[in-house]
């Protein structure tokens, strides 16, 4: 008899977890936290406090703690670009043929 434990039935996810609970707008949530992600690590590099980095991004304090806390909706992508911004970081946008005819095109963030 085996001693190893088995994993229960899974499958593998997508890399969307937004997607894969089945979450309508997924792809777009799955920008906007990894926007909200990369202004997190830039507030920490900078050892900066949350009411500090508000000020900066022109947001209320309160607000920017929910974000933070993973309430997407308060903003919209072009806002958390435009946070970014604030930051000193330049922000891309490269628009170009998906790769497979007939399939909708995918967004994807790619950090410096």
């Amino acid at each position: 008899m085996s001693t190893k434990n088995k994993l229960p039935a899974h499958s593998r996810g997508t890399g969307n977890i937004f997607a894969d609970l089945g979450l309508p707008n997924a792809e777009e949530h799955q920008l906007k936290a990894a926007l909200v992600v990369q202004l997190k690590r830039l507030m920490e590099e900078r050892e900066i406090t949350q009411t500090d980095a508000a000020k900066l991004v022109e947001m209320k304090q309160p607000d920017l703690s929910k974000l933070l806390r993973g309430h997407f909706k308060l903003v919209s992508v072009e806002k958390l670009m435009r946070m970014l911004t604030a930051f000193d970081q330049d922000v891309e946008i490269t628009v170009k043929p998906h790769r497979k005819r007939g399939e909708a095109g995918r967004i994807t963030f790619i950090p410096a």
